[in-house]
């Protein structure tokens, strides 16, 4: 039985090492006011999209498509234009949960998920 440290060895989307702190009265950072909203950050793989799951819980994964191993789709995952809770991978039809990073198709693996701590009031900072 192997524990989640060696589960995270043998996903497929690469380590990087992250930690970084953002300040929610910034602009780019505005649609994170409010519970479900979400904000890309760069960093990552190919990026981290941060969600807004509740007052205080905010959420970040990367936005390497774990269908996508080698990085081959010139985007990376992005919301559904009609349900944003939903991140889709154009390129291998493969689409995951923005609420928990589950995959909904096209995937045996869900996105990878960076820790989050949240200051209560303007600062979260999103690590692994």
């Amino acid at each position: 039985m192997s524990g989640s440290c060696g589960n995270q060895q043998t996903h497929p989307v690469p380590y990087v090492p992250f930690n970084m702190t953002i300040d929610l009265n910034l602009p780019g950072y505005f649609s994170l006011a409010g519970v479900g909203g979400w904000a890309y950050v760069n960093g990552g793989s190919r990026g981290i999209i941060v969600y807004r799951r509740s007052i205080d819980e905010f959420i970040a994964f990367d936005r390497h498509s774990p269908a996508d191993v080698n990085a081959t789709c010139p985007s990376p995952l992005f919301p559904d234009a009609d349900n944003f809770l939903i991140l889709k991978d154009t390129c291998n039809n493969a689409s995951f949960s923005l609420y928990d990073g589950s995959p909904i198709s096209g995937s045996q693996y869900g996105l990878v998920q960076y820790a989050t701590t949240f200051n209560g009031n303007n600062l979260v900072n999103i690590y692994n």
